[in-house]
């Protein structure tokens, strides 16, 4: 109750100091992660203004807003979110910004519910990582692309001319990162990592995918779940692990501490971007560098 009152609050000191928006006005838009706010950028190029709420390795299960966030909200034009409860502590902030009639758009409403990963660990019921299906993504760029479009009629062909070329980038991503995948025998395709965020990578090419923390990292991993992943490890042979960006390593050191206790030797293969790109200007802060950058860093680990 406190908290929804502060965010009211909040909302009433902004609308207080808002003001009108000039004839050149672009397009006013907040992301939530680093993934949709580097397609957005892709798709609306100089036509919009885009302000990302979430930076590198920040983790969207545990993000709250701040009072500079809900600013950010209310004085968009549009907001652009995951949505399957990926961003769970913002719920409340997204639904009282929907009760100010402000347009907000949950990429996840592209994606055709029957395709989804079931889970009982979000409210939802489904795994909300959809951007590691390319296919996904694909489907979000055009869902995206039609969004803006209806938005800012004016550059409509400018957003379609955009999306379409960053479509056949994402065309020729699924063939690269197949080639690359391709060597890899199947029974080494077995990805360790902190939380479950793979699980749509793992789908899309045959990778079985297990997270000492399950799907949310709201969950800690405790001593039992440690122990279990490290049996399952030596069953499988695997020999490499994987630490996230957006994810505390502690746990996945004790696992392989876990591991090696055991006279099992196990890596540390490196580090994973999961739930958030990696730092703006680099190849890993685009969707497209991380992808490639996660499938290298894996490949060359499991094949030793």
């Amino acid at each position: 109750m406190k908290k929804y009152l502060y965010i009211t609050l909040v909302l009433l000191v902004v609308a207080c100091k808002q003001k009108e928006k000039p004839a050149n006005h672009k397009l006013q838009i907040v992301t939530t992660t680093t993934m949709i706010t580097d397609l957005v950028k892709n798709i609306g190029g100089d036509k919009i203004e885009v302000k990302g709420l979430m930076g590198a390795g920040v983790d969207p299960h545990l993000y709250k807003a701040s009072e500079g966030d809900v600013g950010k909200l209310f004085n968009a034009d549009v907001i652009i979110y995951n949505g399957i409860h990926l961003e769970g502590k913002l719920e409340e902030v997204f639904e009282k910004m929907r009760h100010q009639n402000k347009k907000t758009i949950a990429v996840a409403d592209a994606i055709d519910k029957n395709t989804l990963i079931a889970s009982e660990y979000f409210a939802s019921n489904y795994d909300p990582h959809i951007w590691f299906d390319i296919t996904n993504w694909e489907i979000i760029t055009k869902y995206l692309m039609h969004q803006l479009s209806a938005l800012d009629t004016k550059n409509a062909a400018f957003y379609k001319e955009n999306g379409e070329a960053y479509l056949r980038k994402l065309a020729t991503l699924k063939i690269t990162i197949s080639e690359m995948i391709n060597p890899l025998p199947v029974e080494k395709r077995i990805l360790v990592t902190a939380h479950d965020a793979f699980n749509y990578f793992g789908k899309a090419f045959q990778f079985n995918v297990v997270g000492l923390q399950g799907l949310s990292t709201a969950t800690e991993a405790g001593v039992k779940d440690v122990q279990k992943m490290a049996a399952f490890i030596m069953e499988k042979n695997v020999n490499a692990i994987f630490v996230e960006s957006s994810v505390p390593k502690r746990t996945v050191e004790a696992l392989q501490e876990a591991v090696k206790s055991k006279g099992f030797q196990i890596e540390i293969g490196g580090t994973l971007f999961s739930d958030a790109l990696g730092d703006s200007g680099t190849i890993e802060g685009t969707y497209i560098g991380m992808y490639k950058h996660n499938v290298k860093t894996i490949i060359s680990s499991l094949q030793k």
